[in-house]
């Protein structure tokens, strides 16, 4: 089995009603993985307990999660070069991250944008000065119909960007506007972020398999 599909069928092997979502978690994968090693970045974007997956998933990327991640000998060997003592501390307790902007972070940007222009819009105006070509925004949205995120979709487009959405069973308005979809086997809100964690989590097992050695 390839490493990096060993997440996935632990995944299953726990809970086996994900196993229709399958082929999903298989593709936004494939989407999330082709992004970063073309070197660009992941952006993400959720509403209440979403929001604060949104968080959870930076910060399994930003750096070590199941996996070592030791800078490569070049750039411990920098790094050393620059200051005595506080190089080989940096050198040895940095990591590779992976790249990762939580959008539900910027609290001053989105009380700004509230403020000045539209409450709705929160999402979409970050997109369009940090989105960019290549980049996949990441929206985790249960109902799949909040406003804030269709226009963080329409933004992302705009600006040349691909979609992965994680909803409840039915999609909501999500469904048919992203290049993935993860509907989940539920409808209830809660129950639909319960199964979003460890989703998130394979995803990012899958993709820590894909950069760096064991």
């Amino acid at each position: 089995m390839k490493e990096t599909q060993r997440p996935l069928e632990e995944l299953l092997c726990a809970y086996p009603e994900l196993a229709e979502c399958r082929e999903s978690i298989g593709a936004a994968f494939a989407l999330l993985r082709d992004c970063l090693a073309e070197g660009n970045k992941l952006v993400l974007c959720g509403n209440g307990g979403s929001c604060a997956d949104c968080d959870h998933i930076a910060g399994e990327l930003l750096k070590g999660f199941c996996r070592r991640r030791p800078l490569e000998e070049g750039e411990k060997e920098f790094l050393r070069r620059l200051e005595p003592g506080r190089g080989e501390m940096l050198a040895e307790k940095l990591q590779k991250g992976l790249a990762a902007v939580n959008l539900c972070g910027h609290t001053a940007a989105m009380t700004a944008v509230a403020n000045d222009t539209d409450g709705e819009l929160i999402f979409a105006q970050q997109l369009m000065g940090l989105g960019a070509r290549g980049d996949v925004l990441v929206c985790l949205c249960p109902r799949g119909s909040a406003e804030n995120i269709l226009n963080a979709i329409a933004a992302a487009r705009l600006r040349g960007m691909k979609v992965l959405g994680l909803t409840a069973r039915s999609g909501g308005k999500m469904r048919g506007l992203c290049d993935v979809l993860i509907p989940v086997p539920a409808e209830e809100i809660y129950r639909a972020q319960e199964y979003h964690l460890p989703v998130y989590h394979a995803l990012c097992r899958m993709l820590e398999a894909a950069f760096f050695e064991e």
